[in-house]
């Protein structure tokens, strides 16, 4: 029997740098999704089929392969428990180079496909528990990263629909919270994306020559994130977009806007049908969120068909 995973990519409404620093985060599931099947073997052999790269090994002897981090990182963690060998294959219907938490959905999926593994050879492990994936799968992206990462676009690839989220802090859990509402959105591409860690090393650097300052940016994020939060639960979304546009003017103060991003973000409020717009994930390049889908609109950047989705993982038998 084989074990079909999916996972949703994700977008970051609001709570960029301020969520690394403790303050509230809001993410969202869209429909573009990773599906990782997972089919038994009766030997020791691994073998993974993924656009990224073609991979074959022991379970005793597994192999380095850069382009399948997340996945090895995951299969490593649990090699004590599997029964015997498999195969994954994994297919997504977005691509890796635009910020929709590729990492973060294909660590979700295939942490979940092994969980359920594992689980339906007796070994006690709940693929159903969507705090025990997250913890899991986060542990894998930590272990990755070296210790970095936030945890926000896992959640909402677990979870689905609008997340609010708050890292653990160090002797508690994450404070992770579904909310009600579905915005309508519209996504915007600039047409280039500077990595997540240069951005995060660029703000700490500007925040060493100002440390008070920033920690009071951080601060007001926080603060309007868990304004924004509200409005999501009680589809206030007039007061969505009025809390997205404060957000972009302290992502400014930050140091993570450009030109380019700024034409895409004046351009979009200017449509009567948007209620507001903001840079999603750490600036400097990548994708503008809009809240409101707008009508005919002249803009020399390409726009990416997204909607909000309420569905997390997903687990099916075949």
């Amino acid at each position: 029997m084989r074990i079909k995973v999916t996972a949703p990519g994700s977008l970051m409404l609001m709570g960029e740098h301020a969520v690394l620093s403790g303050q509230r985060a809001l993410a969202c599931a869209v429909d573009k999704r990773i599906t990782v099947t997972l089919a038994p073997r009766e030997d020791r052999v691994v073998k993974i089929d993924s656009e990224l790269a073609q991979y074959s090994a022991s379970l005793d002897e597994l192999k380095a392969e850069p382009a399948l981090s997340f996945v090895l990182t995951a299969i490593e963690r649990q090699l004590a428990r599997f029964p015997a060998g498999f195969e994954l294959v994994i297919r997504s219907e977005f691509s890796h180079l635009i910020g929709l938490g590729s990492s973060a959905a294909v660590t979700a999926a295939v942490v979940t496909a092994l969980h359920c593994y594992i689980g339906n050879a007796g070994n006690g492990q709940d693929c159903h528990d969507p705090l025990v994936l997250f913890n899991e799968a986060l542990a894998v992206v930590h272990q990755v990263q070296g210790g970095r990462g936030s945890g926000t676009d896992l959640v909402a690839s677990v979870y689905g629909g609008v997340v609010g989220y708050t890292v653990a802090s160090p002797d508690g859990a994450p404070r992770i919270r579904v909310l009600r509402g579905i915005p309508s959105i519209s996504l915007f591409y600039v047409g280039y994306k500077m990595k997540t860690p240069d951005v995060l090393k660029l703000v700490e650097g500007y925040a060493s020559l100002a440390p008070a300052l920033y920690d009071e940016l951080y601060r007001l994020m926080g603060k309007t994130t868990e304004q924004a939060e509200l409005a999501v639960d009680s589809e206030d979304w007039p007061q969505f977009g009025r809390l997205m546009n404060i957000y972009q003017g302290l992502m400014d103060a930050l140091g993570v806007n450009d030109r380019q991003l700024a034409e895409i973000i004046y351009t979009v409020r200017s449509a009567p049908e948007v209620l507001g717009a903001k840079i999603s994930g750490s600036g400097l390049g990548d994708c503008v969120l809009a809240l409101g889908c707008p009508a005919n609109l002249q803009l020399a950047y390409e726009q990416i068909p997204v909607t909000v989705s309420a569905e997390g993982v997903t687990v099916e038998y075949i």
